[in-house]
């Protein structure tokens, strides 16, 4: 299966309001593992700057300014992508900017059906939480200390180690190469005689201790009948 870890920077929040992309960045996965193809384009959004937005990201329009404008790139972007599976955060900002950019130079559109948003799967897994991608970094112990301003390449990268983790760390796509011995009884890279084993060494817990203290609380606010207590003893 092939997916697109992809992110973009813009001059503001809505394509409607004249904001454009000035930079994308996406990287390939092959079942769930990083295969070192990158896509990466800034681009000339031919208008200003706001200072907003230069302080999420610390692109000027003066840098940019040499930079192809998005017609120019976008067959390029459309062929590195192609039918693979987009994996966004927060993916209905990103994809109504590249739709946007898309329809006004009348290339194709991207289906909304081809996206899969990280946010809306850290929110089900972690009701409540905060769920931006620096706190998602600090939950899953990945290091985002690049990480001064937003960038579209390098905020995918660190997304696709985010992505892994959401959908249960890199075993989902682990394939392994079979043995020369396997090789010559013609097994396959999944082989049948293969099974799962128990971790050497199990994982840490994930809870912090303000949550843990927040269910100890709601717990006590149950009374003595909640469940609960059951598992508790």
């Amino acid at each position: 299966m092939r997916e697109i870890v992809l992110d973009t920077e813009t001059t503001g929040l809505d394509p409607n309001e004249g904001h454009r992309i000035v930079e994308i960045g996406a990287v390939e996965l092959a079942n769930h593992m990083p295969t070192g193809r990158t896509f990466h384009e800034y681009i000339n959004p031919r208008r200003d700057m706001p200072i907003e937005a230069f302080n999420v990201h610390g692109i000027s329009a003066e840098f940019l300014a040499d930079k192809p404008p998005f017609e120019v790139i976008a067959d390029a972007f459309l062929d590195f992508v192609g039918e693979g599976r987009l994996v966004i955060h927060n993916a209905s900002f990103d994809m109504a900017f590249l739709n946007a950019e898309l329809g006004w130079c009348g290339r194709r559109l991207l289906a909304d059906a081809q996206a899969v948003d990280t946010l809306t799967i850290a929110r089900r897994k972690f009701p409540g939480a905060m769920v931006s991608l620096d706190a998602l970094c600090k939950r899953f112990e990945i290091d985002n200390s690049r990480r001064v301003y937003h960038g579209a390449l390098l905020d995918s990268e660190i997304l696709a180690e985010v992505y892994l983790e959401l959908i249960g760390g890199r075993q989902p796509g682990l394939v392994l190469a079979p043995s020369a011995e396997g090789r010559r009884r013609g097994a396959t890279s999944a082989d049948e005689t293969w099974r799962p084993r128990p971790r050497p060494v199990p994982l840490a817990g994930r809870l912090t201790e303000a949550e843990r203290a927040a269910h100890s609380e709601m717990v006590e606010g149950l009374g003595e009948s909640a469940v609960w207590r059951r598992y508790e003893a």
